[in-house]
């Protein structure tokens, strides 16, 4: 089989996109494709025509055309598997079949057509490969990741033995008849007093883990002035304080190393935002000694104009087993939600390297490759991951919509008018936060929204007006807007963009769910519990 070229075309012949495999000038493409149409009678059901010279080998894709040109020699009932192949590339890629998206698309397009043929040859590859191959994950972004990953785990651990050394300190100035805080010299820890200075820490009670969670267990309070889009980061300790109440339940102390509200004066609202776990804003449950976790961070960018540019969706399974006579476990996941804003088919997944990927690829299970060997003990293991990369708008959990209208007399003045609307019903966004970039060193006027409330915050870099909503749903308000004045700075509307949002929700995109977990041993059936989070990571308009 020899394929020449493989072209989609107008009705009348018109090149839209085209990819030759060998030798051949433009000008003979162009004249091949222009004299296909004449060749088709009307009617016709055939999917191949043949010339003196050539064989064409085609299908209609609405109001275009999928067309192999192969030599006579070819073998055609490879061409029409090929055809076909081609023509699902096409569809799989493009949201539609008009010269536009065509177009829009034209580089993921001739990539995925190279994939498909080589050199004239047809490649032995299927629709689910060529998506992987894609995708080009980067090895190099893979060993990034484990680096960052032992990062945390070593901040961690920091945090857990210095969470001990103070706890040891405060039983010593209790025992001494000491008021229990962390000033002073106690036990020659004096570098540790001078670090917690900027705020009075309170006593907090000895939790001990028991492979049980407290029965009332209290959640993060949302910060008051919401979360700050800044681009400053926390220091590393910063940072580890916000998370402590996680790090809580494997030290024998539940109180943060950093209080509330020293975190908030020690970096910006929206780092320690950022810093800390989503599943802190969301209400607390009740842990089985088999606890699930199941985490989506959404990236989207959009244009001004309200066109989706890209959406990425990116999901983490996190098993946690605290009864080790338990950790011999088969996670049994179920089947595709058909009311899931993400279909299964657009989901690439991935299994622990120490998961049995048949037992996966076969039955959707989460099982050992060495079935004698059990789960890790009170460790938060990643046992799947699945990710997705869309133009659908069809899949935007929140549409966001910024118009800038200078005054046009040269002053620099501008009303503003940023307005937002669930698009996806079925999901209930928390703690959302809409940030506006503003012109430095001016204050906006006039400030009007129904909902929320609002204000400006300057991390010293960068001066924003937020804009806080405790919730958006259906239930709620799926839609609201805020208009707001500067009288000055903004000769450019740029200065207003790019629009940053937060949100967590409860619900996910991709809706994940395990279905039941057994023993591995026994076969019975185990008790667990579960907890799902949505957040926003890179949720911008440009």
């Amino acid at each position: 089989m020899v394929v020449l070229a493989a072209s989609i075309t107008t009705r009348g012949g018109k090149p839209v996109l085209s990819r030759q495999f060998c030798e051949m000038p433009r000008s003979r493409v162009e004249a091949l494709l222009a004299s296909f149409p004449k060749l088709i009678s009307a009617g016709a059901q055939h999917t191949s025509v043949e010339t003196d010279a050539v064989r064409y080998v085609y299908q209609p894709l609405e109001d275009l055309y999928m067309i192999l040109i192969t030599t006579k020699s070819s073998n055609i009932l490879q061409d029409i598997d090929s055809l076909h192949l081609f023509a699902r590339t096409v569809a799989d890629i493009c949201r539609g079949h008009d010269e536009r998206d065509i177009l829009r698309n034209s580089f993921e397009l001739l990539g995925a057509f190279d994939e498909i043929v080589s050199l004239g040859y047809r490649e032995n590859v299927s629709l689910a490969q060529i998506r992987s191959i894609m995708e080009m994950e980067s090895h190099e972004e893979k060993i990034q990741e484990i680096i960052e990953r032992n990062k945390e785990m070593e901040a961690k651990e920091e945090l857990k033995r210095r969470a001990k050394q103070l706890e040891l300190q405060r039983r010593e100035a209790t025992r001494r008849g000491g008021s229990g805080g962390f000033g002073g010299n106690i036990g020659g820890y004096q570098g540790v007093s001078g670090r917690f200075d900027a705020a009075p820490v309170q006593t907090a009670p000895i939790v001990r883990d028991t492979g049980a969670t407290p029965s009332v267990p209290s959640a993060k309070p949302f910060k008051s002035k919401g979360m700050q889009l800044g681009k400053k980061k926390p220091d590393l300790l910063g940072a580890i304080g916000v998370d402590a109440s996680e790090a809580g339940r494997d030290v024998e102390s539940a109180q943060p190393l950093l209080p509330a509200a020293a975190s908030a004066a020690a970096a910006p609202t929206r780092a320690v935002a950022a810093a800390s776990d989503p599943l802190d804003l969301l209400p607390p449950v009740v842990q089985e000694s088999v606890h699930l976790v199941v985490k989506e961070r959404v990236s989207m960018e959009a244009t001004r104009d309200g066109s989706l540019s890209s959406l990425e969706l990116k999901g983490d399974l996190e098993l946690r087993v605290t009864d080790p006579s338990l950790a011999k476990l088969r996670l049994q996941i179920a089947p595709a939600s058909p009311s899931a804003l993400l279909a299964e088919e657009g989901l690439s997944y991935k299994t622990h390297p120490h998961v049995d990927k048949k037992a996966w690829s076969d039955s959707r299970i989460i099982a050992l490759r060495d079935v004698s060997k059990p789960f890790p003990v009170r460790q938060n293991l990643g046992v799947l991951r699945w990710r997705a990369t869309t133009k659908d708008e069809t899949a935007v959990p929140l549409s966001i919509n910024c118009w800038p209208s200078p005054a046009g007399d040269g002053s620099g003045a501008c009303d503003v008018t940023i307005e937002y609307e669930l698009e996806a019903t079925q999901l209930a966004l928390s703690h959302v936060v809409l940030s506006v970039p503003l012109p430095d060193g001016v204050q906006p006027s006039s400030i009007e929204a129904a909902e929320g409330a609002h204000e400006v915050v300057d991390d010293g870099t960068q001066t924003v007006l937020q804009w806080r909503l405790d919730e958006v749903s259906s239930d709620v308000a799926t839609s609201g807007q805020l208009e707001f004045s500067v009288t000055e700075g903004a000769e450019d509307v740029g200065i207003f963009f790019p629009v940053r949002v937060d949100f967590v929700s409860q619900k996910t995109m991709a809706e994940v769910q395990v279905d039941s977990i057994v023993s591995a041993e026994s076969g019975i059936e185990v008790a667990f519990s579960s907890q799902t989070v949505l957040s926003a990571e890179n949720y911008l308009v440009v």
